[in-house]
């Protein structure tokens, strides 16, 4: 009898044994697509890091619904119809039931249109932020699936026109690349700069990966500008700036977010930036801004945190981690409604890392509400997967970016009303 009793607990042992190497083995897979190359390249290599770097620190606290959460990265080459392909290939062979990605709106958006929206797959996009993604869903287009994790330009257009006539900027020339973004950033800035008080002088398109960018800025340095707003991407615009102040053109910048970034001063020189000036979406500062700030260039591999793409990539990778957990599993309609419950305004807060997250998954297992309070700040989505949030109003000052100031997302939305 002692025997068998012996090889009855030797028997249990051996089966929970397997049972934790089988819970060790579950992966879910989710899909990242990002411009990894490109014009957005920097932006992409950033978020794709930060989706990883949030991934391990789920895992390490448990994983979500028993499992370890891994990314099938796929790189878009910040083009739309390569985005399309590289998303079609998780969804359709891989079963994912999530895609995080793109980065800019003229890659997300194909992907929405053409592959996550029909597939009922849900996506979360960091940082595209054109107002096509807003009326896509007020169209019924998106299957109620998108959601991102960036405030609309339709709001940092308004933003960025107060901030140039504060500034002293009264007629400016705009530069802007011929893309979805480009096109909606201009229009939401002009209407709100003009009714301002501010004149546009010129407004130039200009097409990516020209190997110059002479013409654009002839024609937009024609009526004697304050300053010119570029709306471009660093590689480009590195090349538009350095074409602009070689012609003659004044030393003063207006610059949409994603030109907050470092190459992009190195490539132009900060002796002629002095004068630049520009708008991000914001954060309010959380626990998990810190945590991210302390930890992701050493994970990211010398990737700055302050590169535009990451703090609110790893909150996309968090959201979507923690919706899967809440969702019990890889179930994309489950998803789609856990990601709501991921920052549920009644939750208990949970901030980024290891032993926040183990916290969140024993309240999701005891059947509790989270809010997520992550790197940008607690945020909420509407029915479109729109958050609000603050502006950061910022200026290179000896080659380094320096905030001089912010708006609330309540001062925007006063001026966005008044300006109508």
């Amino acid at each position: 009898m002692k025997k068998t009793m012996l090889q009855l607990a030797a028997a249990a042992l051996l089966a929970g044994a397997a049972g934790s190497a089988h819970a060790a083995d579950c992966q879910i897979t989710v899909g990242v697509v990002m411009e990894l190359t490109g014009p957005a390249g920097e932006y992409g290599k950033a978020g794709a890091k930060s989706v990883e770097m949030a991934f391990r620190d789920i895992n390490e606290a448990g994983g979500a619904a028993g499992c370890d959460l891994v990314t099938d990265t796929r790189d878009s080459q910040s083009q739309g119809n390569i985005a399309v392909d590289a998303a079609t290939q998780p969804v359709q062979v891989k079963k994912v039931p999530a895609i995080i990605g793109g980065i800019i709106s003229s890659v997300t958006i194909p992907i929405l249109t053409s592959v996550t929206a029909p597939a009922k797959i849900v996506q979360v996009s960091p940082a595209a932020s054109s107002p096509t993604l807003t009326q896509l869903g007020r169209d019924g287009k998106t299957n109620g699936i998108f959601f991102r994790t960036i405030t609309s330009d339709a709001l940092q257009g308004v933003a960025a026109a107060k901030y140039a006539i504060d500034t002293g900027f009264k007629k400016l020339s705009i530069i802007h690349v011929n893309s979805d973004f480009g096109v909606n950033m201009s229009a939401e800035f002009t209407r709100a700069y003009k009714a301002l008080g501010g004149t546009i002088i010129s407004d130039t398109p200009y097409n990516e990966k020209q190997s110059s960018y002479a013409s654009e800025v002839t024609a937009a340095m024609a009526g004697e500008p304050d300053a010119l707003y570029l709306i471009s991407t660093p590689g480009d615009g590195a090349t538009i700036a350095r074409t602009w102040i070689s012609q003659g053109g004044v030393q003063k910048f207006l610059l949409n977010d994603g030109m907050n970034n470092p190459d992009f001063i190195e490539s132009v020189g900060a002796e002629y930036l002095n004068e630049a000036y520009g708008t991000s979406s914001g954060t309010n500062p959380t626990p998990s801004t810190d945590y991210f700030m302390k930890n992701y260039k050493a994970f990211s591999g010398d990737i700055e945190p302050t590169n535009p793409a990451a703090d609110r990539a790893y909150d996309a990778g968090a959201i979507v981690g923690l919706a899967i957990a809440i969702a019990g599993g890889p179930d994309p309609a489950k998803i789609r409604d856990a990601v709501y419950k991921a920052v549920d305004p009644a939750g208990t807060p949970i901030y980024a890392g290891k032993d926040e997250f183990a916290k969140a998954l024993g309240l999701i297992k005891e059947g509790k509400p989270i809010r997520y309070e992550g790197v940008i700040g607690p945020v909420s989505f509407d029915e479109y997967g729109d958050i609000t949030g603050p502006f950061r109003l910022w200026q290179v000052v000896d080659g380094k970016v320096e905030t001089k100031g912010e708006m609330s997302m309540e001062e925007v939305s006063k001026l966005k009303d008044e300006i109508k």
